[in-house]
């Protein structure tokens, strides 16, 4: 028998999964720039960040499956914008 019902375990995994996606500097400031320059490209980000390529990949995979951010391809490129939990996030990092 569980202590927690099925609907307040489902939010809190939710919300597990939200925090985990923001739980790492790099992607912070991915997110923060992401809210500066929206419809941005991987490339774009790895070159203002000053980072390789693959670990802002990687980052951005992340906080896609944290339901922070949404890919978009576009030719070539993968487009990236805040979804609407990104954009409350960097409201809460902005309080800090």
């Amino acid at each position: 028998m569980s202590c927690y019902n099925n609907t307040v375990s489902k939010e809190s995994k939710k919300l597990q999964r939200i925090f985990k996606g923001v739980a790492n500097h790099r992607r912070i400031d991915i997110l923060r720039l992401i809210n500066r320059s929206p419809a941005i490209t991987l490339h774009l980000i790895a070159e203002k960040l000053d980072c390789n390529f693959k670990t802002i990949s990687e980052h951005t995979k992340k906080l896609v499956i944290a339901g922070l951010i949404n890919k978009r391809y576009q030719g070539n490129s993968v487009i990236h914008t805040l979804s609407p939990y990104g954009k409350k996030m960097v409201k809460v990092l902005q309080l800090f």
